[in-house]
């Protein structure tokens, strides 16, 4: 069982993430918020017995084994060092951080405590992309050739914070739903992308210069090349995730989402092919692979370099979208 500590008493955690660790066998021990208030109530609300107002308070205590880290990217480095000097294992949200720099210091200093650190992207706990992964690795649609991601939903009205007005905390779409189309195609077709071609949309939801919308083209190291909408705006789009082969195509619905669920077709010379899904909890898969990776039995199921790539690609869209032109993926690792 692992003890954790929160650092951040965050909505995420609240909706998702308590549940999940609860429903894995693990235990929380502790929260930190800068408010005291906040954080009192959080525990009270959650059944957590202590509440902190800083991370060396919550990192120093023996009691906690694993932190996860779900406040505003730009805190993310400062507190992830902190954890791992305190050989805490650590489960990060995305982004990592608001820069390359500041992602490859965090991931050096995980490694230098010999700590386990691992990227918060749930969507590879997702049936329908494991499913997807799968068909493609044992050659049912051929070569892969080009994708397809739309990820553009609506940001309800309680999560319409930072998201949309705090350029400083990496707002915007971008880098808080690109990211997830990156790291969801990397792992699906095995692949990394090279360059990045991107719009950024504006439609008047966010402020201060952030895109509330974006639609561009990834080229990966295979020559695929995938398609991206990603959005905020869209109360009433389905998400989707295609990838189309040299002899077949995998179709996924309501995939790009917290929620398990979702269908897959292949279509392929054969007609048309519902393939079978175990859908479990998406958060609880993420854990259950940490927990295994404490334990050395195993890998986290988003590791901490994958972090840096989807942070590195998030970047380049964003670069592109405000040049116009194509930009080079580089993620220094």
């Amino acid at each position: 069982m692992t003890r954790w500590g929160l650092i951040g008493a965050s909505t995420i955690a609240h909706e998702w993430v308590i549940d999940a660790i609860h429903a894995v066998g693990g235990e929380i021990v502790s929260v930190m918020s800068t408010s005291a208030e906040r954080g009192a109530k959080y525990a009270a609300d959650h059944g957590i017995a202590k509440s902190v107002t800083s991370v060396a308070e919550l990192v120093d205590d023996p009691n906690v084994q694993a932190v996860y880290v779900s406040t505003t990217n730009e805190l993310h480095r400062d507190q992830v060092i902190a954890a791992a000097k305190a050989g805490k294992h650590i489960l990060c949200e995305k982004p990592l951080a608001t820069s390359l720099e500041d992602a490859r210091t965090m991931v050096k200093a995980a490694r230098d405590a010999g700590v386990v650190m691992a990227t918060n992207h749930h969507l590879r706990g997702a049936a329908t992309h494991r499913a997807m992964r799968d068909a493609i690795a044992a050659g049912k649609i051929g070569k892969p050739l080009a994708a397809r991601v739309c990820h553009a939903g609506y940001l309800p009205p309680h999560l319409q914070g930072w998201r949309l007005d705090k350029p400083e905390a990496g707002g915007g779409v971008i880098l808080d739903i690109t990211v997830h189309d990156t790291d969801t195609l990397r792992f699906v077709l095995g692949d990394d992308p090279v360059e990045a071609v991107a719009l950024g949309q504006y439609g008047g939801m966010a402020k201060a210069g952030l895109e509330d919308a974006a639609m561009g083209v990834l080229r990966f190291k295979s020559g695929l090349i995938a398609q991206f909408h990603d959005g905020f705006t869209t109360k009433y789009a389905v998400t989707g995730f295609e990838v189309h082969g040299s002899d077949g195509s995998l179709i996924a619905r309501n995939c790009m989402t917290q929620k398990a669920i979702g269908t897959v077709t292949l279509r392929n010379a054969d007609g048309e092919t519902e393939l079978p899904l175990d859908h479990r909890n998406l958060y609880e898969n993420t854990l259950i692979a940490f927990d295994d990776a404490i334990a050395g039995k195993g890998k986290p199921l988003c590791g901490a370099e994958d972090g840096i790539w989807s942070l590195a690609t998030g970047l380049a869209v964003m670069k592109s979208a405000q040049t116009g032109g194509t930009v080079a993926i580089e993620t220094g690792l």
